[in-house]
């Protein structure tokens, strides 16, 4: 869900929307050392994992590790953001037979994530402190009152309206059952009142207001604006403690505020939103280096999307980069050439050009002006070109289900049949047979190379037509080696897609958790076969006299090389033939998400309480169907062109929270999502796949139908049309998840943070064209490429210019949102004792 704002721009248009848009992505990589952990087993007899969670709600979960007090997770995450957060925390568990034990978490503050973007740090475990584990905001009223006692003398009465709150924790998965205690503390007082419990909510509406009064120590009769003492005022605070109704069991804590009274000293009513904070300074009983420490990767971005006519003059410039001649002064090109060390900045390039049809010639531009300058054809497309990148981020993007339809089920396989195939004599366990693991080894090789070499109908057709355009160049530059046609298509399917996949099925989502070392070490060997068995197709006589391990040529003796060189000559003929390549039948189905929801019952049947069970939901761009178990038959399908809505459920419908709403034919489909996060991606995936259907609804019930009636609107009829207008989807292509308008921001934060990089090339442009050549370069210019000064010169300009104007744009809208301090958008951060 995307957090939009109201705002003037200085576009012509008077009401627009400015996005805010969250997304984490990193890696948890091991732990070390870790501590004792509450009862009676040793951690080193203990299995481990860990978490990732948004202040208290668990948004993802690595695989158990093996017994160790220092283990390896190897867990990359990626996922959109979809609400305000205070703390991104990860929590260390071993796993216990009846419960789940705690050894300790590292919390980093939402601010202080930019200091650890992108590189690698340890973190010293901290204690995991119930008191400590809080999130969630409280809106509070305050106001003085003057009271005139019997006899005769003035009092003042403090009176505080505990309003609301919003965002708390899940208790045992379900919402809570939450109360607030409302204290007025000093050094000689502390008088506290309570609310009532609200039923099932994370959002209550308490509306209950308290007095208090606040004396002095002698009567009198003369009014004033603050009759408090000045000594007292600095003592005296509001406490607010909210509290989870445990009902036969122990009351849960889940945050507090404090409040100075000496905020009324200038407002006489102050009313604001306040973030909970942990209880006191939490418990400091162990010292954090007695936990260990946790190795993590992390990096935030928080991209400020403006309405998308903002962006016109860079998305123009941009999306010329192909015609530009030569292509080393267009803007895509200079992007990429003053950021070469950072990998990440090309992905927005290419998605960019990709959902405009751009990216082809683009490619074809820049790896022919890489191909001027290889000398020799062995090493063509062997380094970490802006060329290389692009095809490499082209693949990963359009080519993840032409993977899933390849590779899926023989990696599974793999993966779940745990068996051997070390042949390394160094490596082998006791009891290891070298033949039998060969033997294995060869069938999954053979399985994976043979799945490869037969999937060229399920090839991608952009796949196709980069393929078929570096043959033709790779061929025109080296027109006496015959099979330098083959090595400029096998370098990047096999060495950089399949093996690559192969190696790391999780990066690529064919497998949930990165396996475990056994099974690396298996996919390991599959992936440095595939690839030397990929190369035989682009080599004249292959040399297995070349390996350096005399057990991998050992290995290599066993496939029959004519054949393979045969079926890999077959396989790039058919990706990269010049004959046009149509749509495949691949594309039919492709699944865009599954995995595991809670579903209420449809309530079909006349006896029977409609309840919720765990079901595996599964949806392609053909339908959305649900399973009691994965893999099983489908209880229920619903063709996607059926859908005509799908919305978030208000949490008092169910009284739970993280749910939606799929609107078809039927009944409202009604599903819990496991958090945010997975709510968030369920949503997003659903309405971008079904957004061109006939019939889409323009407004929806964002409650149930209950009892006779909508809770919403109160409608009694069932099929009463809507009370609120349905969400406008973006547009954005569903398998290729690209949003055009967050790209070019990308692009322009990129832009912006390299402004002396601009400038430098700017200058070197200049210098070269007055002095008529290379010759005067400063250092610092022989980092750019730079062949045309003059074109390169205008284009630099052009993208000074758009920026600047783009800054405008952002300095204009932000000025007109930016929120109060105290506002629901920006609570204050209530303080601590």
């Amino acid at each position: 869900m995307y957090c939009t704002y109201t705002a003037r721009t200085m576009a012509e248009e008077d009401d627009t929307r400015i996005r805010i848009l969250q997304s984490l992505r990193g890696k948890i990589c091991e732990a070390k050392n870790l501590g004792p952990c509450p009862g009676p087993n040793r951690l080193r007899d203990l299995c481990t994992f860990c978490t990732i969670s948004l202040d208290q709600e668990e948004v993802f979960r690595t695989k158990i590790s093996e017994k160790s007090p220092s283990p390896f997770y190897g867990e990359d995450f990626y996922f959109e953001i979809p609400r305000p957060f205070q703390y991104l925390s990860f929590y260390v568990y071993a796993k216990s037979v009846f419960r789940d034990l705690p050894v300790g978490k590292v919390a980093i503050r939402k601010e202080d994530l930019c200091k650890y973007s992108g590189k690698e740090h340890w973190f010293c475990l901290q204690p995991v402190d119930p008191n400590s584990e809080v999130q969630g905001k409280v809106h509070l009223e305050m106001r003085l009152n003057e009271l005139i006692t019997e006899n005769g003398s003035v009092c003042q009465q403090l009176v505080v309206r505990i309003i609301e709150c919003q965002g708390l924790p899940l208790i045992n998965g379900q919402s809570c059952d939450p109360y607030a205690t409302v204290s007025l503390v000093g050094p000689a007082r502390s008088d506290q009142k309570k609310t009532k419990v609200k039923k099932k909510t994370s959002n209550p509406q308490f509306e209950e207001t308290f007095y208090f009064e606040v004396t002095r120590s002698s009567s009198y009769t003369k009014k004033s604006h603050f009759q408090v003492e000045e000594e007292d005022i600095e003592k005296l605070e509001i406490k607010v403690d909210l509290w989870n109704n445990g009902n036969l069991a122990q009351d849960v804590f889940l945050g507090e505020t404090r409040v100075s009274v000496k905020i009324l000293r200038n407002d006489s009513i102050h009313r604001a939103w306040y973030l909970l904070q942990p209880k006191g300074n939490g418990n400091k009983t162990s010292k954090p280096d007695d936990l260990g420490s946790l190795r993590l990767n992390v990096t935030y971005t928080e991209d400020n999307v403006l309405p998308s006519g903002c962006y016109t003059p860079l998305r123009n410039l941009l999306l010329k980069s192909p015609d530009v001649k030569p292509i080393s002064a267009s803007a895509a090109h200079i992007l990429g050439d003053i950021c070469r060390e950072r990998y990440d900045v090309v992905l927005p390039v290419v998605r960019l050009l990709l959902h405009h049809n751009r990216l082809v010639p683009f490619v074809s531009a820049i790896a022919e002006l890489e191909l001027s300058q290889t000398q020799e054809a062995n090493t063509i497309f062997r380094g970490n070109s802006l060329a290389t990148r692009c095809i490499d981020d082209m693949m990963k993007i359009v080519g993840r289900g032409y993977l899933t339809v390849t590779l899926k089920s023989v990696l599974d396989e793999i993966c779940e049949s745990n068996k051997t195939c070390e042949i390394d004599p160094v490596k082998l366990k006791e009891g290891d047979n070298v033949e039998v693991n060969k033997e294995n080894l060869q069938l999954y090789v053979q399985k994976v190379f043979s799945s490869i070499t037969q999937s060229s109908v399920s090839c991608p057709p952009l796949m196709c037509d980069v393929f078929r355009s570096l043959r033709h160049m790779a061929s025109k530059r080296f027109p006496n080696d015959p099979h330098v046609q083959y090595s400029a298509v096998s370098s990047f399917v096999f060495l950089r897609f399949f093996a690559f996949a192969v190696l790391s099925p999780h990066t690529f989502q064919l497998r949930p958790h990165h396996p475990d070392p056994e099974v690396s070490r298996t996919l390991t060997l599959i992936s440095k076969t595939i690839q030397t068995l990929g190369s035989w197709g682009s080599l004249s006589k292959n040399k297995l006299s070349s390996f350096k391990e005399s057990y991998m040529y050992e290995f290599f003796k066993s496939f029959q090389e004519d054949k393979c060189i045969e079926e890999v000559k077959k396989f790039l003929d058919e990706i990269s033939s010049n004959v046009s390549k149509e749509s495949s039948g691949m594309e039919d189905s492709v699944v865009l998400k599954e995995g595991e929801v809670h579903k209420r019952a449809q309530g079909k049947k006349r006896i029977g309480k409609k309840n919720f069970k765990k079901r595996w939901l599964r949806v392609t761009n053909v339908e959305l169907s649900y399973h009691k178990q994965r893999g099983k038959e489908a209880l229920c399908v619903i063709p996607v062109k059926n859908i005509v809505a799908v919305e978030k459920l208000d949490e008092n419908a169910f009284t739970r929270k993280n749910m939606f709403q799929v609107i078809h034919g039927e009944k409202p489909l009604y599903i819990q999502a496991s958090n945010c996060v997975e709510a968030n991606e369920w949503i997003e995936v659903l309405s971008q796949v079904s957004r061109c259907n006939p019939g889409r609804l323009s407004t929806f019930h964002p409650s149930a139908y209950l009892s006779g009636s909508w809770l919403c609107c109160k409608a009694t009829s069932e099929s009463q049309p809507g009370c609120k207008p349905c969400t406008t989807t973006m547009l954005v292509n569903i398998q290729l998840d690209i949003d055009c308008d967050r790209e070019i921001e990308r692009i322009f934060s990129v832009f912006s943070s390299n402004c002396s990089k601009l400038q430098k090339m700017e200058d070197a442009c200049a210098s070269i064209a007055v002095y008529q050549g290379p010759q005067m370069e400063q250092e610092d210019y022989s980092l750019f490429t730079i062949q045309d000064p003059k074109e390169t010169f205008h284009t630099v300009q052009a993208i000074r210019q758009v920026l600047e104007e783009l800054q405008e744009h952002h300095v204009a809208i932000r000025s007109s949102i930016t929120a109060k301090y105290g506002s629901q958008e920006n609570p204050i951060v209530g303080k601590t004792s």
